[in-house]
């Protein structure tokens, strides 16, 4: 069952060059979840034919205008589709003032309920888990309070190999199987091997999104060896200094926590509105970290 991340905005600070603000839509184990919202994110739904009711939880790094100024939009448009189920949003403190003082004063009463959980910044935070899932997330270095998220599948189960198992063998032992356990006879002697029966459980993947921060290298151990690492890269090389001032990264920075953390493949995103063509900042990204994409809007890069 593989995982996709589908962009929906790219671009820092404002829209321009037909880019949007950044927000992304990450499915894991066939679980939506909606990274970041910023202005103009229900027409990138929309024009990407994904259903808003369906998502039910939604990350917010940090309480810059172009991260989540399209969240309370989505709230109100939510309320308006008639929605019922409860809505989980995970973002910085002063996040839950935000959204109520704005119900508040359009006097807006939600047909569902929002259950928020606003992290504690400068530690690791377990946000979110189920039985196949768990979300964390870290600190980052910017201007204000920022996290990035870690969404982590769990450890799986063995798979059946369905070439060698008996056919009459019931559901029970199955389930046995999978869970890594000899079927024994009535004399307590194995019957059905499990390594024979089964194979080696499928891999487990990880993927880390980190908006705004400068260059910290920090963040390695959080985000060591996952499969696919999202981070902003809002300059390029010539403009390190003005990135360090304003607390982001370049495109040479995010190849480089890239390689020191040894990740399986880089999306660099966050373009500042310099930039109309974005094949140079992929270019040097790929001088220091050659498996590095541009996230652009509309692409899905997932992994099996």
């Amino acid at each position: 069952m593989p995982f996709s991340v589908k962009i929906l905005g790219s671009n820092a600070s404002v829209p321009a060059h037909n880019r949007n603000q950044t927000s992304q839509l990450l499915t894991m184990m066939q679980v939506p979840f909606l990274i970041d919202c910023g202005e103009g994110t229900q027409l990138q739904l929309k024009k990407n034919k994904i259903k808003a009711q369906k998502i039910d939880h939604i990350f917010i790094s940090h309480l810059h205008g172009d991260h989540y100024y399209g969240l309370i939009g989505l709230i109100s448009s939510l309320h308006l589709y008639g929605r019922q189920k409860d809505l989980n949003i995970y973002g910085p403190p002063g996040l839950k003032d935000i959204i109520a003082i704005n119900l508040k004063y359009s006097q807006t009463n939600l047909n569902y309920k929002i259950n928020l959980t606003e992290w504690e910044y400068g530690d690791k935070q377990l946000l979110f888990e189920n039985q196949n899932i768990q979300i964390y997330s870290f600190p980052l270095n910017h201007r204000i309070p920022c996290s990035g998220f870690l969404f982590e599948e769990k450890p799986k189960k063995r798979r059946i190999n369905r070439k060698l198992l008996p056919i009459d063998l019931p559901p029970s032992r199955i389930i046995q199987l999978k869970n890594g356990e000899d079927i024994l006879d009535e004399e307590g002697k194995v019957k059905y091997a499990n390594k024979e029966y089964t194979l080696p459980p499928a891999p487990s993947r990880t993927y880390a999104f980190c908006s705004d921060t400068k260059y910290d290298e920090a963040i390695i151990p959080y985000i060591q060896g996952v499969d696919m690492l999202y981070h902003e890269a809002t300059f390029m090389e010539d403009m390190k200094e003005r990135a360090a001032q304003t607390h982001h990264t370049t495109t040479t920075e995010a190849a480089l926590i890239a390689q020191k953390a040894n990740v399986g493949r880089l999306l660099i995103g966050h373009f500042s509105t310099r930039y109309k063509d974005l094949q140079p900042m992929l270019d040097e990204a790929k001088s220091v970290f050659e498996k590095t994409e541009l996230a652009l809007e509309g692409h899905e890069f997932s992994e099996d």
